[in-house]
Parts: structure tokens; C-alpha cells; sequence
């Protein structure tokens, strides 16, 4: 039952509500253990994202503005999967528990502090770092939802251009993680008969996404994920 409603939570997150997202990688953590959830996880998200970018390819974003993010985001992959290999199941649950609470702390900064990023997208630096630092949490955890969220709020995209970017941002850096995902066999062959089973939540989730974001607002739709996703992570690190 967790692993259906988080499988439906990546469908819903890849719809517009983000939040979502977090709260299922904790859930997939709890169902399958901390570290083989990330391998059934990614290949959800693929699917995820392939649906999310049908929807929302007309909506805004363009692939000019997502590629100057992939070379460190690979960068960050290969390092995400240095040290995922080396952790165990009980330490890679307290890793993902602490990643999902401080970026959380990251969302709740950025909602304070928006402002502040405003000319932070012209530093080389900062567009580098945060490539890295996207691309390490999400072989990680799964998890780099708000990273991408400074990047998009440094350059004041709107809300169409915002989810196109992120969508297209994370079907390539997804794709590029499941050769190391299966290298360290975290992807096999009970995963992926996983997958097709929690396939339909899936796309049921990207449904219900797409219509709540039309009729329900997402500030405080995303604030109830936001306590979910937080009560789960503490019992994660706990």
C-alpha cells in the first residue's frame, strides 16, 4: 500500500505538485528499505517524466535552458554513485532521512528568501554547484526536487517555463542514472516486475495531478506534503 500511494505521489509530482515528491521517496524508503528503493524508484520517475514532458513540452521551458545544468549534474551522479555503493541499507535510511530534511529547510528558505536569488543565475559558480549538488542528492535519494528550485527562482521563470524546464531537466539527468543504478544492482530484474506492477499508480497519479493543479491551490496543497514529508523523514532518521 505505501509503495501504490508513492507511486502515485511521482505521477502527481510530475503533474505541477511538487512537493509530492519528497514525501514518496520516504514512503519507497519505508516499503522496499532505504537504499533498493532507489533503484525502484528511478525508473517511476523515467516513466514519470516522459509523461510529465507530453503535458507540458507546449507549456513553456525550452532545452537551451536546462543544458547548462547537465554537465555538473553529471558530475554529481558519478559521486552520488561513489558513495551509494559504499553504504549500507541502515545508513544509507539515515543519509536519505537527513538529505530530505535539509531540503526542506532549503524549500522553506527559498519561500523566505526568494527575493535573494534574483542575480545569483549570472555566477558560473553557482549555476555549477548547483548542477553538482542536484545530481549528487538525486542518485541519492531521489530527491533534488528543491535544488532545482534555486536555479528556476534565480532566473524568475514563470510557472509554465518553470515545470518545462524542471520536467526536461530530470529526463535526462534520470536516463543518465540508470546504467550506475544497475551497475551497483539497485535496478534487477524483481525491480523492474516491481515497476510494471506499480506502473498504473503512476499514471493515476500524473491524472490527478494535472486536474488538482487546475482546480485546487497549490500553496496549500503543497504545505500538507510539506508535513508529511517531514514527519517521514524524522522517523527515517530516527
Amino acid at each position: 500500500m505505501l509503495a501504490l500511494v508513492g507511486a502515485a505521489l511521482i505521477g502527481m509530482a510530475k503533474a505541477g505538485l511538487a512537493g509530492c515528491g519528497l514525501a514518496a521517496v520516504v514512503l519507497f524508503a519505508d516499503a522496499f528499505g532505504a537504499k533498493d528503493s532507489t533503484g525502484v524508484v528511478l525508473p517511476l520517475l523515467i516513466a514519470a517524466d516522459i509523461m510529465g514532458f507530453v503535458l507540458l513540452r507546449k507549456g513553456g521551458g525550452s532545452w537551451r535552458q536546462v543544458w547548462p545544468l547537465v554537465p555538473s549534474a553529471c558530475v554529481g551522479v558519478v559521486i552520488g554513485w561513489w558513495l551509494l555503493d559504499r553504504l549500507d541499507n541502515h545508513l544509507a535510511k539515515h543519509v536519505i532521512g537527513w538529505v530530505i530534511l535539509s531540503l526542506l529547510a532549503l524549500k522553506l528558505l527559498l519561500d523566505w528568501k526568494k527575493d535573494k536569488f534574483a542575480e545569483l543565475h549570472k555566477h558560473p559558480v553557482f549555476v555549477g554547484s548547483l548542477g553538482a549538488a542536484a545530481g549528487t542528492t538525486t542518485m541519492l535519494a531521489n530527491a533534488a526536487g528543491p535544488v532545482m528550485t534555486v536555479y528556476l527562482l534565480a532566473h524568475r521563470f514563470g510557472k509554465g517555463d518553470y515545470l518545462g524546464i524542471s520536467t526536461r531537466f530530470f529526463l535526462v539527468i534520470n536516463l543518465f542514472k540508470v546504467p550506475f543504478s544497475a551497475q551497483i544492482g539497485l535496478i534487477n530484474g524483481p525491480s523492474l516486475l516491481t515497476n510494471l506492477l506499480l506502473l498504473p499508480a503512476v499514471v493515476l497519479g500524473v491524472g490527478i495531478g494535472w486536474k488538482t493543479v487546475k482546480v485546487m491551490s497549490q500553496t496549500v496543497f503543497e504545505r500538507v506534503v510539506f508535513v508529511f514529508a517531514l514527519v517521514a523523514a524524522v522517523k527515517l532518521v530516527l
